[in-house]
């Protein structure tokens, strides 16, 4: 059973999914959303380990970081005073996309309570990339009495499925694979109506963070997999060639049978590995 539960910490509160027994695995969602994106992941995993999946700051159920533009790096200092709120000193970590970037400055900033870490796709991108995407990926949205966020909501989640980036949508930019069940959109969109005005500080840091530098001095064992359909595959295999002590899974289409059941047995091969 997923357990949902709260952290309160010294001016703000966290809510985090836990499930399981076992060595204990952080698990950090993508932007946006929160870690209900990660319920059959946190599933399967929670077999084998005690998983701990928090909603990051300014996501889903979580309070907002009192800062106007926080950096990966305060994203990855909130996840260590969840950690001291929780009496958890050391875990593997499992992050996906913006989380992926939270995980790895987790593991340079506080080297001493991560144990293996598991990127799940991770971007690195040209000064150009950096610039286009910062300025268009994630705009701010703001409630108005006609409810035009929750459709800003909707077409933004939507148009993720569809097009790379979503806010180009050219023939040349189509992605594979076509939308998710209505549910599993549902699901996401409301996540993000949840954190409507700061669902894009978390892409800001992401997109504004220079992973280079932390992919060299992570002393970890780092796992970097990704699908053949994320966005992120050339980023994730560049970054993989980085890491000082890394391995690459290429794993298939993330609406192919039995995806789920292939990410999680190349997780937990990595992790029990000596």
């Amino acid at each position: 059973m997923i357990r949902r539960r709260f952290a309160d910490l010294a001016a703000r509160q966290v809510h985090y999914r836990e499930a399981g027994d076992g060595p204990p695995l952080l698990m950090l969602h993508a932007s946006p959303g929160s870690s209900k994106q990660l319920e059959a992941k946190i599933a399967a995993l929670a077999r084998n380990h005690r998983v701990i999946a928090p909603d990051t700051p300014g996501n889903g159920d979580s309070t907002p970081l009192p800062l106007e533009a926080p950096a990966i790096a305060d994203y990855a200092a909130a996840v260590a005073e969840l950690l001291d709120a929780i009496g958890l000193e050391r875990c593997d970590v499992y992050g996906s996309h913006t989380g992926a970037n939270i995980a790895l400055k987790l593991a340079v900033l506080a080297p001493e309570r991560v144990g293996k870490v598991v990127l799940d796709g991770i971007g690195l991108y040209s000064d150009a990339e950096r610039a286009k995407y910062l300025a268009n990926y994630a705009p701010p949205i703001r409630p108005d009495l006609i409810g035009s966020q929750f459709l800003k909501a909707f077409m933004f989640c939507r148009d993720q499925y569809i097009f790379w980036p979503w806010f180009e949508p050219a023939a040349s930019n189509r992605r594979e694979g076509g939308l998710p069940s209505p549910e599993t959109l549902h699901d996401w969109v409301i996540e993000v109506c949840k954190s409507i005005t700061t669902y894009h500080l978390g892409y800001g840091a992401s997109f504004a963070e220079r992973s280079e530098d932390d992919l060299a001095k992570a002393t970890q064992p780092v796992l970097f997999l990704v699908a053949e359909n994320d966005p992120l595959l050339a980023g994730t295999k560049d970054a993989a060639r980085l890491a000082r002590s890394g391995q690459l899974s290429l794993l298939g289409h993330t609406a192919s049978a039995g995806f789920t059941e292939s990410l999680t047995e190349a997780i937990e091969v990595f992790l029990k590995a000596a």
